[in-house]
């Protein structure tokens, strides 16, 4: 039997994996339908606030998800030998137009990690290319340790 201790990390933990990670899984829901896709991020630990790059082609369930500020959750998780650690984040997607990028917003974005394959049926003209970013209302973060 294995012994299982729970403890909430704290600011600093939080920010340090979110730091080392670059995807996560985000969780959107409309009406009873849930949807949930990997994405890649960028986290900024100073303002705790993430950045995201979102492709989608025409028809896709992210495109009819991605409403108006729609509210999300945004998992990123680790496994390391007998530790498991995850953050959540909750708050609302804000979609950041082309026209409002400022210096700053390209310095962040230019710094997120960007996926390591990009695999569409579409043509690239067919791609909609969209920058979000989330300033989480709850950030928190859990580690799990089995004592085998």
């Amino acid at each position: 039997m294995t012994v299982e201790q729970q403890t909430a990390m704290t600011g600093a933990e939080t920010d340090a994996l979110l730091g080392r990670h670059e995807t996560g899984v985000l969780s959107l829901a409309r009406e009873d339908e849930p949807y949930a896709v990997p994405i890649s991020y960028g986290y900024d630990a100073g303002e705790r606030q993430f950045c995201m790059r979102l492709v989608s082609a025409p028809g896709s369930g992210k495109r009819r998800f991605l409403g108006d500020s729609p509210k999300v959750r945004f998992v990123v998780y680790e496994e390391r030998e007998t530790t498991y650690r995850s953050v959540i984040a909750d708050g609302r997607l804000e979609h950041l137009p082309k026209s409002a990028l400022t210096p700053d917003h390209v310095e962040r974005f230019g710094a997120a990690k960007r996926p390591l394959f990009e695999m569409w049926g579409e043509p690239k003209a067919e791609l909609n290319v969209e920058l979000y970013e989330l300033s989480p209302d709850e950030l928190s973060g859990r580690r799990i340790d089995i004592d085998p």
